[in-house]
């Protein structure tokens, strides 16, 4: 089954995916780039998509999860979409890898998820995402280089993400991420965000054009230079 992403046409309909079922919970150690952390790593069956995408538990998950459900703070989550040449090889072209090792670090501290999800290069895949590579590289900025090849700027979809929380209670959150769309998508699904929390802004002299493209195209709250 193809997922849709929810738009805005109609803001006050909440379009609530079908429920899925955490199928295992693993703990895992983790060493990600100087952060240690142990990690409660959930998969699911019933996702919307049918990918493999990943519900981390970090830190005090479940006391956060109790607190949330009793009235106090929701917990700290992160959707994440997955980012090889950032996340693994070290690409300073974006600032997935760095958010990546900050997003585990303050979850870590808080008690919350992060959400990794299979949507490589805003969901058009990873080949796909190397050819938009070289189209930036002749002038286009992030989005353009996905519609020349015939794609949706942003393609992402965050079904998933919202499935996975509602299967293990989370029906609040408190949302480490800059991209309001983010969080639009997720109210729509029936997640309720009760915060935005900004990632802090992992600037290189590759990425600077590519951040500029996210805080002019899609409204990303990032603290740039010479911006506002």
């Amino acid at each position: 089954m193809t997922a849709t992403c929810p738009r805005r046409d109609d803001a006050t309909r909440v379009l609530e995916p079908p429920a899925a079922s955490v199928r295992t919970a693993v703990v895992v150690p983790l060493s990600l780039a100087g952060v240690t952390a142990t990690a409660t790593v959930m998969t699911f069956d019933g996702l919307v998509d049918g990918r493999e995408h990943l519900l981390i538990g970090l830190g005090d998950w479940e006391g956060a999860l109790a607190g949330a459900r009793a009235g106090g703070p929701a917990p700290l989550m992160r959707p994440h979409s997955e980012c090889l040449t950032g996340d693994v090889l070290g690409s300073e072209r974006c600032d997935c890898g760095p958010q990546l090792r900050e997003a585990v670090e303050r979850i870590s501290e808080a008690g919350g998820f992060l959400a990794y999800l299979r949507q490589e290069g805003r969901g058009i895949g990873l080949y796909a995402k190397l050819d938009a590579y070289a189209l930036q590289d002749a002038g286009l900025d992030t989005y353009e280089a996905n519609a020349a090849l015939g794609r949706g700027e942003d393609e992402r979809d965050y079904a998933p993400a919202a499935q996975m929380l509602r299967a293990i209670g989370a029906a609040r959150i408190r949302l480490l991420s800059n991209n309001p769309d983010k969080a639009a998508q997720l109210e729509l699904l029936g997640v309720e965000v009760d915060e935005r929390v900004a990632t802090g802004t992992h600037l290189t002299a590759a990425n600077a054009r590519y951040l500029a493209a996210k805080v002019e195209r899609t409204a990303h709250t990032l603290a740039l230079p010479g911006r506002g």
